[in-house]
């Protein structure tokens, strides 16, 4: 099948974007890498008037430090992220993820905001963003605002974000103490969906966990906090972490508390028992501080 036809325009500026995006509303459609647009075209599972391509906006691109964040570009490409030396020193989980997204193909064309705003619950990044307590920019003719990360996935493919806006760009608080980051998913091939997936990010202060946050994706509609768990741990102090007791109850804690979805291939009661595997190897490996 081939997608219906449309109208398309390369842009140069997010203004130039967003007036088209005014004019057009439901009937416009941004794209970036195309990884999931495009598919989607072709299945005519969308059938917009006016294709609107990014790849033109210089200012969506890249990964900069400013102040107390690092500021990721809804434009720039997977490889970019894993290749990026501030990546790897201040947000490691990012690079932890994205060998595990896809492949190498779609990770030189596909988007960090590509990937956001489409909004899949087995997607790699939303879950990061979470852990990470990001904060999403969006951009609108009416000028900018800001929604947490675990405020903007809201059901499964639906983002906070409506037909008039563009997602500009994230941005990830810098730490100031010492923190621990975890990621993890299980899938039948490497490149495969995952089947259930983890990310978790600690901080610690004087050999304690001060704050932590877990999250769980491709179980749910949305990447799923694991907020019980997360109080359960807080306090904790990191020698104690190695206790088979206490490893167990959060296992079981966080089983009972994440409800999960069967997908075409996997039972919910599977993807519940994945959850307390993952989170058993994870609390392997945090580090014990004294």
């Amino acid at each position: 099948m081939k997608a219906a036809a449309f109208e398309y325009q390369k842009v140069q500026s997010v203004a130039q974007a967003l007036s088209l995006l005014q004019t057009y509303g439901d009937d416009a459609r941004l794209i970036a890498g195309g990884q999931s647009l495009l598919p989607s075209l072709n299945m005519r599972l969308s059938s917009p008037t006016l294709l609107v391509d990014l790849n033109g906006v210089q200012e969506l691109k890249g990964i900069t430090k400013q102040d107390q964040v690092i500021r990721i570009g809804a434009m720039t490409t997977h490889t970019e992220i894993e290749n990026s030396e501030l990546i790897k020193e201040f947000l490691p989980m990012l690079s932890q993820a994205v060998p595990h997204i896809a492949h190498r193909a779609i990770r030189n064309l596909g988007t960090w905001g590509g990937s956001i705003v489409y909004g899949d619950p087995a997607a790699e990044w939303p879950a990061c963003a979470i852990a990470l307590n990001a904060t999403m920019v969006i951009a609108s003719s009416h000028g900018q605002r800001r929604v947490a990360a675990q405020d903007f996935f809201q059901d499964i493919y639906t983002v906070d974000l409506s037909a008039e806006e563009i997602l500009v760009a994230t941005e990830f608080p810098l730490s100031v103490v010492t923190s621990w980051n975890y990621f993890d998913e299980l899938s039948r091939r490497h490149g495969d969906y995952a089947i259930a997936g983890i990310a978790m990010h600690l901080k610690y202060q004087a050999g304690k966990v001060e704050s932590n946050e877990i999250v769980f994706f491709s179980v749910g509609s949305t990447p799923l906090r694991a907020l019980k768990t997360s109080q359960l741990l807080n306090g904790q102090n990191t020698n104690a972490l190695a206790d088979p007791s206490l490893n167990l109850q959060l296992v079981n804690q966080v089983k009972e508390e994440i409800s999960t979805l069967s997908d075409l291939t996997n039972s919910a009661m599977m993807k519940t028992h994945l959850v307390g595997v993952l989170l058993g190897r994870a609390l392997k490996q945090i580090p014990t501080l004294s």
